[in-house]
């Protein structure tokens, strides 16, 4: 398995970083410990969106194309926010 997933700072309101990854959870944890370092300055942060894939490969493609796209990025925190309250 795989992820997609997207992650909100708690610190900086209007921050989502985007990532893919084999272990949510420990990658989450990652982030949070301050061990990424395009991440460490804005934490803490929770999980607000994750898409599963069958490859890592696969993930890392779905995160290019929503790097790559605002209006899909934009729309995937939409969904998210929306969803978690």
């Amino acid at each position: 398995m795989a992820f997609v997933y997207l992650i909100k700072s708690e610190k900086a309101k209007d921050w989502i970083y985007v990532g893919s990854t084999s272990n949510v959870e420990f990658r989450l944890k990652q982030h949070n410990s301050g061990q990424v370092r395009s991440t460490k300055f804005r934490r803490p942060y929770v999980l607000i969106y994750k898409e599963e894939y069958t490859t890592l490969k696969e993930a890392r493609l779905r995160e290019k194309q929503i790097k790559s796209s605002r209006g899909l990025k934009e729309k995937l925190i939409q969904l998210a926010l929306s969803s978690n309250g």
